[in-house]
């Protein structure tokens, strides 16, 4: 059943604060107009400015902001034009990424290659993940970059990167900054979601010597790509499975540990692993762009 009556203070949805006048307009459009979902997303992010730091349309946030309204009672979307097809789910394993001879070297010694994944390699990367990284396979939120490492053309290691989490406590208080200022600045900071050493590689230091490769390019691939440069790297790491050696090895921080709630608990009633949260700057002056910096962009270098 809808919800009737008017909205009383604004919502949030995919880190925006969504307004009366906007719930309505969205509802006007749905009921005046012959338009698809997609459309509907567009439209509204031409017409309130949503925008990534690119410039470019935030239709993708936009349509997960519109169908989790829809969940929420606010009002029902068109139908869809197409049946939603999961293939992630139904991914059979293909001979590339059966396992291969095991690798017992010292990191030293291998012939690292960094290879940015693109459309060639996403199912690839995909597969390995869903495979092989005990958290599996699902798609990475927002802005990402995604990255696969070989040893004389054999895949050794995986690794993604995606949008920060919009509120993290421990995180938060090292930073100093307040949520006007996280909600603009917010994109400068990369989450490393995904990091896999296959099972059959066994060799010492190679996940801190990775790390350290990573981070000395990443902020120039993602200029490259989405025409802004990033100033710090998190990661959350389960306490459960995971001491963080290699992160600390590399030279990142942990500054405190998650409270176990997932970003989607509003009354404080899931009961998740506790993670301890790393962070890794990428320039000097990180707090700085983070904190001051009034128009949310940087040149940071």
């Amino acid at each position: 059943m809808l919800r009737c009556g008017m909205i009383k203070t604004a919502m949030r949805y995919c880190a925006r604060d969504f307004t009366e006048a906007e719930i309505e307009w969205i509802r006007r459009m749905i009921a005046e107009t012959d338009t698809y979902r997609y459309q509907l997303s567009l439209k509204f992010c031409e017409q309130f400015n949503w925008r990534k730091p690119d410039g470019g349309l935030k239709d993708m946030s936009c349509r997960v902001a519109l169908l989790r309204m829809e969940r929420d009672g606010w009002f029902t979307l068109p139908p869809r034009r197409r049946p939603v097809v999961r293939v992630h789910a139904t991914r059979q394993r293909t001979l590339f990424t059966m396992p291969q001879a095991e690798i017992n070297t010292s990191a030293g010694t291998l012939e690292l290659h960094v290879e940015l994944v693109d459309k060639k390699t996403s199912a690839l990367w995909n597969e390995y993940i869903g495979i092989y990284h005990y958290l599996g396979y699902t798609p990475l939120a927002g802005a990402q970059l995604r990255y696969i490492i070989r040893h004389q053309g054999a895949v050794v290691a995986l690794l993604g990167f995606g949008a920060a989490a919009w509120s993290m406590a421990c995180r938060d208080r090292f930073l100093g900054w307040d949520s006007a200022r996280r909600k603009m600045n917010l994109h400068l900071i990369v989450n490393n979601a995904r990091f896999l050493i296959l099972p059959w590689v066994r060799s010492k230091n190679l996940a801190s010597r990775i790390l350290a490769m990573i981070s000395k390019r990443l902020a120039n691939d993602w200029e490259q790509r989405y025409r802004y440069r990033p100033v710090l790297l998190e990661t959350c790491v389960e306490k459960q499975r995971f001491t963080g050696t290699c992160y600390k090895a590399a030279n990142w921080r942990c500054v405190g540990d998650t409270k176990g709630r997932g970003k989607l608990d509003r009354h404080n009633e899931s009961k998740l692993p506790i993670k301890s949260v790393w962070l890794y700057p990428l320039c000097k002056d990180y707090q700085r762009y983070l904190t001051e910096n009034d128009d949310g962009q940087t040149q940071a270098h």
